[in-house]
C-alpha cells in the first residue's frame, strides 16, 4: 500500500511535539533518574510509556489510512487517546517532582537531579500538547461527532484518572480496611471506575448499539446514581478517617497527607460526576454517533 501523507497542520504538530515529550519524559528518567521501586515511580512511567504508545499508533493509523481497518470508532479513539494523555500526563507532571524532587536536591548528584528535571519538565510539555489536541478535537455546537469528543465523553475520562489516582493513595499503604463505612467508600470507587472504564471501552469499540435501552438514557441513569454513591464516600471517608480512633490506629501507617488527598479527589470526583449528570441528561450541542 502507498504512504499516505498526512498534511501538515497544527494536529498533526501537536501529536508529534507530545510524542517527542513523552518519549524523552521516560527516557530521562528510566537512563538517569535512579529512581527506588515505587508505586509512584511505575506510575509516572505509565503515564508517560501510554502517551508515547498511543500516539504513535493514531500517528501511524492516519499516516498509512489504515483508520477504516482498526477495529475502533475513529471518531472516538484519537480523542480518547489524547484526552487520557492529558489526564495521566498532567498527574504524572505533579507526582513525579513532589515525590522524586522535592526535599531530595541536597543528597541528589547533579546528573540525578538534571534527569528528574528533564523528565518533569517534558511532562509538563506533553501535558499542553495533549491539551491542545483535545481542543483542536473536542466537539463544537452544531457538530456531528463521537461521543468522547463531547463534555460528557471527556468527563468520563477525568472521572477514571482520578479514580485511578485515587487507588494509588488508598492501596500503598491499605487505608480502608480499618471500618466498613471505609470499605464501602472503596467499593464506590470501584464500582463507578469500572462503569465510567465500560461506557468509554464501549464507545471507542462502537458497542453502544448492544446495550438494551437507549445510550442517553444509561447515561443518564449511570451519571444519577454515581453522584448517590460519591456524595455517600465524599462525607463517610472524612469522617471516619479522621476520627479520633482512626487517626490513632491508621496515621502510624498511612502518612496523613495520603489520607487528605484521597478526600480532596474525592470530593473532585463527585463534583465531575455532578457535572456529568448534568450534561447527560440532555446532549444538545451535538449530535452524539
Amino acid at each position: 500500500m502507498p504512504l499516505i501523507f498526512v498534511p501538515t497542520s497544527q494536529l498533526l504538530w501537536a501529536r508529534v511535539a507530545a510524542l517527542l515529550c513523552t518519549c524523552t519524559a521516560f527516557s530521562a528518567a528510566a537512563h538517569g533518574g535512579s529512581l527506588p521501586s515505587y508505586v509512584i515511580t511505575d506510575w509516572c512511567i505509565f503515564c508517560w510509556a501510554f502517551g508515547f504508545a498511543f500516539t504513535l499508533l493514531v500517528l501511524l493509523a492516519e499516516a498509512f489510512g489504515f483508520q477504516a481497518r482498526v477495529p475502533v470508532s475513529w471518531n472516538n479513539f484519537p480523542i480518547t487517546v489524547a484526552s487520557y494523555s492529558a489526564h495521566l500526563c498532567l498527574a504524572a507532571s505533579i507526582l513525579f517532582p513532589l515525590t522524586f524532587l522535592r526535599g531530595q536536591t541536597s543528597y541528589l548528584s547533579s546528573e540525578v537531579q538534571g534527569h528528574r528535571v528533564a523528565s518533569t519538565v517534558f511532562s509538563c510539555l506533553a501535558t499542553l500538547a495533549y491539551v491542545l489536541e483535545v481542543s483542536l478535537t473536542k466537539a463544537r455546537p452544531g457538530e456531528v461527532a463521537g461521543y468522547m469528543a463531547t463534555a460528557p465523553g471527556l468527563l468520563k475520562v477525568c472521572q477514571t484518572t482520578v479514580a485511578c489516582v485515587i487507588f494509588i493513595y488508598v492501596s500503598s499503604p491499605v487505608s480502608y480496611d480499618s471500618h466498613p463505612a471505609l470499605e464501602w467508600c472503596m467499593a464506590v470507587y470501584c464500582i463507578c471506575f469500572i462503569l465510567s472504564m465500560a461506557v468509554v471501552l464501549m464507545c471507542v469499540g462502537g458497542c453502544t448499539g448492544y446495550l438494551p435501552v437507549p445510550l442517553p438514557k444509561f447515561l443518564s441513569v449511570y451519571a444519577l446514581l454515581a453522584v448517590a454513591m460519591y456524595l455517600t464516600a465524599t462525607i463517610l471517608w472524612p469522617v471516619f478517617q479522621f476520627s479520633k480512633a482512626s487517626r490513632n490506629r491508621n496515621w502510624k501507617r498511612n502518612p496523613r497527607t495520603d489520607l487528605i488527598v484521597v478526600a480532596v479527589l474525592t470530593a473532585v470526583n463527585f463534583l465531575l460526576y455532578l457535572a456529568d449528570l448534568a450534561y447527560s441528561a440532555r446532549l444538545v450541542f451535538v449530535s452524539v454517533i
